[in-house]
């Protein structure tokens, strides 16, 4: 009896397993990224040369623009407002930094008027922002 040989085929690497990792992939590394949504509000940052602040508690961004108005979360608020909402935050999550963006150009006087709003809410640390410039 005489059998007839099965003829093998060569290995292929087939397109559709590495189109479907790709697709996992980039579906993973799209639900791990976290972008920092900024508002609307146009300011110049002060220039500094050392980095200080790196932690992974909560941080809460407020910006004050060239005319001394504030914004939180995109919204305009008064000094007043600003205060409930911190206090709200501290009171929910514990210790929160506050990281105060300020256009170079806005008033001392208002920048100091909302560190002493968030110091008078609870937040224990504010960091100033400022643009990275390199040496």
């Amino acid at each position: 009896m005489k059998f007839s040989k099965v003829k093998e085929e060569e290995p292929r690497l087939g397109i559709a397993p590495l189109v479907d990792i790709v697709f996992l992939l980039l579906i993973f590394f799209m639900l791990t990224s976290h972008f920092e949504i900024a508002s609307g509000v146009p300011i110049r940052l002060p220039k500094v040369t050392q980095k200080i602040f790196n932690t992974q508690e909560m941080k809460v961004t407020v910006l004050l623009d060239r005319t001394g108005k504030i914004y939180f979360h995109g919204k305009k608020l008064t000094l007043g407002e600003l205060r409930k909402k911190m206090e709200k935050l501290v009171e929910e999550n514990g210790i929160v930094h506050l990281i105060l963006q300020a256009d170079q150009d806005t008033r001392h006087g208002r920048v100091v008027d909302v560190m002493d709003v968030a110091k008078s809410a609870g937040i224990r640390s504010i960091i100033i922002a400022a643009r990275w410039k390199s040496q």
